[in-house]
C-alpha cells in the first residue's frame, strides 16, 4: 500500500470473529509484489448469500458469475483475486472463473455455483489460472487470518485496510455483522463502486437479506463517488451463516428486522465513508446534500452532477469558496430548478439565498471550513419534498499521478 490518506481513520478497528466464517490469505503472485493478494473464505454449511453487482455493460466474468449464483441463495466459499480485474479478457477469463469455482468447490465437497468469486486489478488481463490454483492450494492449508488481513490482502491502490462493525438484537439474541472493503478510484454509484463483503452470524433467508441488501446499497454505496468512473468489477456481497441462533428472519414483519437492517444500513455507510476517505489522491471528505427537489430521485442526481464536477472538486482541493461552481453544476444536471429559487450554503454558513449571494456574507468562516477536512456544502432548490445526501472527495494531482502509471 502507498502512503497512508490523510483521512485514514487512526487503527483498523477491533472486529468480532463471525461464527462459520473462516477467512486465510496466500500469495498467488498475480503481479510483482511481495505481499498476499488471494483472499480465501470459507462459510459454513446453510450460509445464506445476497449480493448486488456493477451497472457496467462491460463486466468481469466474476461479476457474471456473482450474478447467476446469487438467486440460488447459498454459499460455502469466497475467494477474491487482487492485482488482475480478469475483465475483458473472453473466453480465457471465463475459463479461469470456472476453474476457481471447480477447485473450491471440489476441495469442499459442494456446487460449483456455491462458490463466489472476485477479482480487483488491472483490466485486459486474462487471470493466470496456474497462479490462482497454487494460491488456492496454499490458501487450503494456511492459518486462519484475522480481518485486518483479509482487508489488507483485497486492496489494490487503497492504501489502508478497511473494516466495520455493527450489532443488533433479534428476540434476546444478539447478532455480529463484520464488513471489509476496497476501493480509492474507479468509484462511482452504479452500484456496486467497488469490492465489499460482509459476514453475519445472522439467521435471514437470502431472500429478505436480499431485500434489506439493496435497500441498504441505495442509501449508501449508490450515494458515493470519487471520479464518475464506474468499474467493471464492483460487487458487494453479504453471507448470513445463521451461527448466532436466533429465529430465523423471513420477512419484515417479523421482531428484529428493523433491527438488522438498521445494523446492516449503519454497517454499509461506514464501509462507504471509509471508501471515500480513501479517494485516490483525496485530503477532504465532502458530504453534499440536496432538498427543496421535486423528488429524493431528482435531488439526488443533482447531488451527484455536484459531487462529480471536477471544477467543484478542485475547489475545494484549493480550499477556494467558489461557490458559482456549485451553481453550474446545478444547471447542468438535466433536472428541474428554478435559478430564483436556488439557495448554498458552505457549512453552516449560507452563501446564496433565492438565486443571489447573500449580501454582506463574510467569506472568513467559509474560508475556515474549507480548510478542514470534512466538508460541508448544502443545496435548497425551493422546489418541492425531495431530499438526498451524496458523498465525495477532493480532486487534487494526486489523483493524476496515481492513475497516470497505474499499470507501471
Amino acid at each position: 500500500m502507498t502512503d497512508r490518506s490523510p483521512l485514514a481513520p487512526a487503527a483498523f478497528p477491533e472486529l468480532p470473529p463471525i461464527a462459520g466464517v473462516t477467512a486465510r490469505v496466500a500469495r498467488a503472485r498475480y503481479k510483482n509484489w511481495d505481499r498476499c493478494d488471494l483472499t480465501y473464505v470459507e462459510l459454513a454449511e446453510g450460509t445464506a448469500v445476497a449480493g448486488v453487482t456493477t451497472q457496467s455493460k462491460c463486466p468481469s466474468p466474476e461479476v457474471e458469475w456473482c450474478r447467476d449464483a446469487i438467486p440460488l441463495g447459498s454459499a460455502r466459499a469466497l475467494v477474491v483475486n487482487a492485482g488482475n480485474a480478469n475483465a475483458f479478457t473472453g473466453h480465457r477469463g471465463r475459463a479461469a472463473v470456472e476453474a476457481i469455482a471447480a477447485k473450491v468447490a471440489n476441495h469442499l465437497d459442494c456446487q460449483p455455483s456455491d462458490i463466489f468469486i472476485s477479482s480487483t486489478g488491472v483490466i485486459g488481463v486474462p487471470l493466470p489460472v496456474d497462479k490462482a490454483e497454487a494460491g488456492l492450494e496454499a490458501a487450503f492449508t494456511a492459518a486462519p487470518c484475522g480481518w485486518e488481513d483479509a482487508a489488507a490482502t483485497i486492496g489494490t491502490t487503497d492504501t489502508y485496510a478497511k473494516g466495520a462493525h455493527a450489532s443488533a438484537m433479534i428476540g434476546g439474541t444478539r447478532v455480529e455483522l463484520v464488513g471489509i472493503i476496497k476501493g480509492s478510484g474507479m468509484i462511482a454509484p452504479d452500484m456496486a463502486t467497488m469490492l465489499g463483503y460482509i459476514f453475519t452470524d445472522a439467521a435471514i433467508d437470502p431472500t429478505l437479506l436480499q431485500q434489506m441488501l439493496s435497500a441498504a446499497n441505495r442509501q449508501t454505496f449508490s450515494c458515493i463517488t470519487v471520479d464518475s468512473d464506474t468499474s467493471t468489477s464492483d460487487t458487494v456481497l453479504a453471507f448470513a451463516t445463521g451461527k448466532a441462533g436466533n429465529a430465523p428472519l423471513t420477512s419484515m414483519e417479523d421482531a428484529g428486522a428493523d433491527a438488522f437492517a438498521a445494523a446492516l444500513g449503519d454497517l454499509c455507510r461506514q464501509l462507504a465513508h471509509l471508501v471515500v476517505r480513501d479517494g485516490e489522491g483525496a485530503t477532504k471528505f465532502v458530504e453534499i446534500t440536496v432538498e427543496g427537489a421535486e423528488s429524493d430521485a431528482s435531488a439526488h442526481r443533482i447531488a451527484l452532477s455536484i459531487a462529480n464536477s471536477p471544477l467543484v472538486k478542485t475547489a475545494i482541493a484549493g480550499e477556494d469558496a467558489n461557490w458559482g461552481r456549485v451553481v453550474a453544476a446545478i444547471g447542468k444536471a438535466g433536472e428541474p430548478a428554478d435559478r430564483d429559487k436556488l439557495s448554498i450554503r458552505f457549512g453552516a454558513t449560507q452563501v446564496a439565498s433565492r438565486g443571489l449571494a447573500v449580501e454582506g456574507y463574510d467569506e472568513a468562516p467559509v474560508a475556515a471550513h474549507l480548510k478542514g477536512q470534512d466538508i460541508l456544502i448544502g443545496v435548497d432548490l425551493g422546489l418541492g419534498e425531495g431530499r438526498a445526501t451524496v458523498w465525495t472527495c477532493d480532486l487534487t494531482h494526486g489523483y493524476i499521478s496515481i492513475n497516470a502509471d497505474y499499470r507501471s
